[in-house]
């Protein structure tokens, strides 16, 4: 059997791959070896699988790193850069499926979003590409989303206005949230067990606490808890952030379009909750098709799509983090032509950007390898 080599398992995007390979029996399909980059020579997770390596293997290595068919990585950039270019330098021919971005917008890697891609995916395996990587996390949530007009060439512009969970910045960056959430809280605690609420003197009380000197920010630098970050990445110097840029470069890499590609624009945001994306998609049609086709169109697009009618009461008990976190489904709802144009739409979703956004497109292309290199 191939051998298949794991670094970074234990981060959040690893967790969640290891979790839903062992939800899928993936494990029993290749051999499975795990490096670690801090805790080379101790024992292995306690997992019921089988490792065919007794301990933690050294993930800067590249000697047995070499060994391996297939690596895959959820350690990071920093880690892609010092090891990736040491690997094919010595000429290792195997495939590496990485989560970080560092190869996304290279020549000879492909961004990985089967279904979407699935085409595209088998065309690179045929043409000798062996860099598989995960998309940015809004981008393939938005993309399986509006899968159904995609498909039907339906799309002239997408403007993104995305409502991100701390888990986008990482475990740390969570946790800190929720530090912030009991700072706040604690700040104003005595007044809200009394019985003679003054609901502005709360109101001001919370927010002393937010801007003091003794509120927890380290990661964020700013207060989340109660606020919201208008920014997020690198600025780009032009107005733009990277994580905005990603849109349409992204979008047209997945979607193999070289010429007159989608135009994706939009803000990116942070807000207060723990895990999954949210956006709100602005869709010009390049045709005038009756909301109740857009709808079929919309909720037919892939089976993990969980379609919620325009009504209130779905909308608000069914489009929202708390009911999609920890699961496959993306919840797509608020379609409805706007005033603006009649070929303009609005949409929308939510997915966890854990699990679709992250670790589900590189836990599939693994899955695509193997069973490739079985069928030969």
């Amino acid at each position: 059997m191939r051998k298949v080599g794991f670094i970074g398992w234990r981060g959040m995007v690893g967790s969640v791959l290891i979790k839903r390979m062992i939800e899928e029996s993936d494990f029993s399909d290749f051999d499975s070896y795990f490096f670690s980059t801090s805790q080379a020579g101790q024992k292995n997770p306690e997992w019921n699988i089988s490792f065919k390596n007794e301990t933690l293997i050294d993930a800067f290595d590249i000697q047995e790193l070499s060994k391996m068919d297939i690596l895959m990585s959820c350690q990071g950039g920093e880690y892609t850069s010092k090891v990736f270019s040491q690997l094919r330098n010595i000429k290792w021919e195997g495939h590496w499926i990485d989560a970080a971005s560092t190869l996304r917008m290279k020549e000879d890697s492909l961004i990985v979003l089967d279904p979407i891609n699935k085409k595209s995916i088998d065309k690179a395996y045929d043409s000798g590409i062996k860099n598989w990587v995960g998309g940015n996390c809004t981008v393939s949530l938005m993309l399986l989303a509006i899968s159904g007009l995609l498909e039907k060439n339906l799309i002239d512009w997408v403007s993104s206005m995305t409502y991100q969970a701390a888990s986008g910045a990482g475990a740390n960056n969570m946790r800190e949230l929720l530090i912030q959430m009991g700072q706040i809280h604690s700040s104003v605690s005595d007044d809200l067990d009394g019985h003679n609420l003054n609901i502005l003197d709360v109101d001001n009380k919370a927010l002393q606490a937010m801007n003091s000197e003794k509120f927890q920010k380290s990661n964020f630098q700013v207060p989340l808890a109660g606020n919201l970050i208008p920014w997020i990445d690198e600025d780009l110097n032009n107005g733009q952030s990277r994580e905005e840029w990603k849109g349409q470069s992204e979008t047209n890499k997945i979607l193999a379009i070289d010429f007159n590609p989608i135009k994706v624009d939009g803000l990116c945001v942070r807000i207060a909750t723990m895990r999954s994306h949210c956006q709100a998609l602005t869709l010009k049609l390049n045709k005038n098709i009756p909301i109740e086709e857009i709808n079929d169109i919309i909720a037919n697009g892939n089976e993990w799509i969980k379609f919620i009618p325009n009504k209130k009461e779905q909308s608000v008990n069914l489009l929202s983090p708390a009911q999609v976190s920890g699961k496959l489904n993306i919840a797509v709802g608020r379609v409805r032509k706007l005033d603006i144009d009649q070929n303009c739409i609005s949409i929308f979703t939510v997915g966890d950007q854990l699990l679709w956004g992250a670790a589900e497109p590189i836990r599939r292309m693994l899955k695509i390898l193997i069973n490739k290199g079985n069928s030969k």
